[in-house]
């Protein structure tokens, strides 16, 4: 009785949380006059004419933005995938004078609210004439700024035994080799758990992509949706949520192929 009514609980629980997703999803198969006059989850005339509608209401085709939005992901992937594991590594195993300041400097970061240091990125940004371009939100993945990344994959170096580095070291391996012949073979759940976050947050940061793109043809994703809303006329619902249905597609996808990967690259760096 205990665990059918643990059962009964969690659904009713994830009913309330996938509400507002299925009321979306319904709401893209309305009319802009029947969204809000009919809360209920069944449209009474489905249509797929938002969709059709959304694709190309902005001017622009919404591929073009999910292209954009593709291509800036890929790149923050590689970027942190790369550089945080590089950085990680120098944390975990070598020994330099500042090590302990430094990784604590850099773990202060996480509390480091993004509003503070924008005016000093944003002006850096404008005097490399990199101001609407992709180029502000994938340079500094390359520079290993996200520090939530590098102390999740220092966890996991650590549990890695330092036999399996001195082994290497004696058939020769110098940092770079036991880098890339013993830690990244076995850094991979930590690789992959990095390379899904990475995607996901950069799929849907709106904040930034706000900032630094102007031009139609540039915009990403999160931005582009927010064109289907006028605060002096009317808004096209219809579309909006269409998008957004098409829009988390991609996420989902990818957050249910590599649900396994995530759980255990968590559990193994201990912030299970």
């Amino acid at each position: 009785m205990k665990r059918v009514l643990a059962h009964l609980g969690l659904s009713a629980g994830a009913l309330i949380m996938l509400y507002p997703l299925l009321w979306m999803v319904s709401a893209s198969l309305r009319k802009n006059t029947d969204i809000f006059d009919h809360p209920g989850l069944i449209p009474e005339h489905p249509t797929l004419g938002n969709y059709a509608l959304g694709w190309s209401s902005t001017g622009t085709s919404f591929g073009v933005y999910i292209m954009n939005s593709l291509i800036i992901c890929a790149a923050v992937v590689i970027g942190n995938v790369i550089t945080c594991s590089l950085t990680a590594y120098a944390f975990a195993r070598m020994r330099f004078v500042g090590r302990k300041a430094l990784f604590a400097v850099m773990l202060g970061t996480i509390m480091l609210p993004a509003h503070v240091t924008l005016i000093a990125q944003y002006s850096i940004f404008r005097n490399l004439n990199w101001i609407d371009t992709f180029w502000p939100m994938i340079v500094p993945s390359f520079l290993a700024t996200d520090a939530f990344f590098v102390f999740l994959m220092v966890q996991f170096i650590r549990s890695i035994p330092v036999e399996l580095d001195d082994a290497a070291r004696i058939d020769g391996c110098g940092y770079w080799g036991i880098y890339r012949r013993i830690i990244l073979p076995l850094l991979s759940p930590a690789l992959v758990t990095t390379a899904i976050f990475s995607f996901i947050w950069t799929w849907n940061n709106f904040f930034s992509q706000l900032i630094y793109l102007s031009t139609r043809t540039r915009l990403t994703v999160p931005v582009a949706l927010r064109g289907f809303l006028d605060a002096t006329g009317s808004s096209e619902w219809g579309g909006l949520f269409a998008m957004s249905v098409v829009t988390l597609v991609p996420v989902v996808v990818v957050f249910v192929v590599f649900q396994r990967r995530i759980l255990a690259g968590m559990a193994h760096t201990g912030l299970k």
